[in-house]
C-alpha cells in the first residue's frame, strides 16, 4: 500500500512549528485524536472504577479499551496488559517480585545492548538478594548482539535473561526469538525491552518469545506512560506488595493506586491511529499488522538515504550498521562534539539530539563513554522535506 506522509502529518499540530523532528526515540509527536481523547476523559464525568454509575464504568470503560488495544498492538493478551507511570517505574516493581526468590548462586544476564532501565533494576536486585550478574556485551564494530554471546552466559541457575527488542542509541534489532529460545532451554525468564521496538515494527510478544515485553506509548506516538504484557498465568504466580483493601485480581494487583484514565484513553486512540495507517479492512490487529508495515518502508527508505548522503560528508562516523535495525543513526565526528552539532541544528529548527539517552552501558562498549553522539531518529511523519534541511544543516555546520 502506499505511504502518504502528507496525510500523516496533518494530524500533528506539533509539525505547524516548523521544526524538524528527529527526536522521536526521546519521545515522540502527538496526533490530534490523541489529545482529542485525553481531553475527551478529562472532561467527562469519571470515578473510581465500577458497573454501577455511569461515571464508573467511563473509567472502566476506558482502562478495558486500553488494554485490548496495546494486546492487539504486540498479539498478547489484554489480561495481562499491566499499566504504570512509565516502563522505568513497571521494571523497577517487577524487578522486586521477580526477585524475590533469587538468592545466592542464582544468576541474571544482561546485555550491553540494552537502555539503562533494562540494566539498572535487575544490577540491583540481583545485589540485594546475592545473586550474580553476567554481562553479555555486542560487536561495537557492526552493532550486532549475537545470541550466542547471550547463551554461552546460561546455566542451569540463570533465573532472568533481559533483553533489548532494538537499541535506543544505535538501532540493533537483536534476534530477540534466538536468545529467548536459550534462555527457555536453561529454564529462565525473558524480560524484553520493547520501548523503541514497539514505534518501529510489528510486534508478536509469543513470536518473539517474551515473557514479560515492556513498551512506552509515548514512544509510538501516544501520552506517558507504561506498561508491561505478560501472560495472565504468570503474573498469577507473582505476588507485590499492595495495599490491603486493593484487589488481589490479576493485571489490577500490579496497578498501584488509581491509573491515569486519560492516558491510557490517549494510549488507546494512539493504537487506533497506528491500524487507521493500514487501511479499513480487517480487525485492528491486521489493521496494525498492514499500518505498522507500511511505517517500517516509509521509515526505512529515509534512513537509507541519510546513510548513502552522509557518506560523502568527511569526518562523519556512523554508529549504526547492524544488519536489521530501526530508523535510528548515531553520528560521531572528526575532532568535533556532536553536542555543538546539536545546538547548531536546533537554531535552524532541526531537533536531533546527542547524548548516550541512557544506554550508558551501549555508549562505553562503543568507546564514547558517557558522551555518545549525535542521534538521528525517524518517525512516521518524517518526510524528505525534513531529512533535506537535516542534511543541509550537517553540511553546514561541518563546512564551519
Amino acid at each position: 500500500m502506499s505511504y502518504d506522509v502528507a496525510a500523516v502529518r496533518s494530524a500533528f499540530p506539533a509539525l505547524r512549528a516548523g521544526a524538524a523532528h528527529f527526536d522521536g526515540p526521546g519521545g515522540s509527536q502527538v496526533p490530534e485524536p490523541v489529545a482529542a481523547a485525553v481531553a475527551a476523559t478529562l472532561t467527562a464525568p469519571i470515578a473510581n472504577r465500577g458497573r454501577t454509575t455511569a461515571a464508573e464504568r467511563t473509567a472502566d470503560d476506558v482502562v478495558l479499551a486500553a488494554r485490548r488495544a496495546v494486546a492487539d498492538l504486540v498479539a498478547g493478551d489484554p489480561g495481562g496488559v499491566v499499566f504504570g507511570r512509565s516502563m522505568t517505574q513497571l521494571t523497577y516493581d517487577l524487578s522486586r517480585v521477580l526477585s524475590a526468590s533469587w538468592g545466592p548462586g542464582d544468576e541474571v544476564v544482561v546485555t550491553r545492548l540494552d537502555h539503562d532501565a533494562n540494566i539498572r533494576p535487575w544490577v540491583q536486585a540481583a545485589a540485594a538478594r546475592g545473586a550474580t550478574v553476567r554481562w553479555a556485551g555486542f560487536d561495537p564494530a557492526t552493532g550486532e548482539l549475537a545470541p550466542r554471546e547471550v547463551g554461552r552466559l546460561l546455566t542451569g541457575r540463570t533465573r532472568l535473561v533481559a533483553v533489548t527488542g532494538a537499541s535506543n542509541l544505535i538501532g540493533t534489532r537483536p534476534d530477540v526469538a534466538a536468545i529467548t529460545a536459550l534462555a527457555h532451554e536453561a529454564g529462565a525468564l525473558t524480560y524484553v525491552d520493547g520501548v523503541h521496538l514497539t514505534a518501529h515494527a510489528t510486534v508478536d510478544v509469543a513470536a518473539l518469545g517474551a515473557d514479560l515485553y515492556a513498551c512506552s506509548p509515548y514512544k509510538f506516538l501516544g501520552p506517558h506512560c507504561g506498561c508491561v504484557v505478560v501472560a495472565p498465568a504468570l503474573l498469577e504466580t507473582l505476588h507485590p506488595d499492595k495495599l490491603l483493601p486493593s484487589t488481589d485480581a490479576v493485571p489490577e494487583r500490579f496497578e498501584l493506586g488509581t491509573l491515569p484514565y486519560e492516558l491510557l484513553a490517549g494510549t488507546t486512540a494512539a493504537v487506533d491511529f497506528l491500524a487507521g495507517l493500514g487501511g479499513p479492512e480487517g480487525d485492528r490487529r491486521a489493521r496494525l499488522e498492514a499500518g505498522m508495515a507500511a511505517v517500517e518502508a516509509h521509515e526505512d527508505r529515509l534512513r537509507v538515504r541519510i546513510e548513502e548522503e552522509l557518506t560523502g560528508l568527511p569526518g562523519v562516523a556512523v554508529r549504526s550498521r547492524a544488519r536489521h535495525r530501526t530508523p535510528t543513526l548515531l553520528l560521531t565526528f572528526d575532532g568535533r562534539d556532536a553536542a555543538d552539532g546539536y545546538r547548531f541544528l536546533a537554531g535552524r529548527g532541526v531537533n536531533a539530539p546527542a547524548g548516550s539517552f541512557y544506554a550508558v552501558e551501549a555508549s562505553r562498549h562503543l568507546g564514547l563513554g558517557d558522551t555518545g553522539g549525535l542521534r538521528i531518529g525517524l518517525a512516521p511523519y518524517s518526510d524528505d522535506e525534513d531529512v533535506d534541511r537535516l542534511l543541509a544543516g550537517l553540511r553546514e555546520w561541518l563546512a564551519t
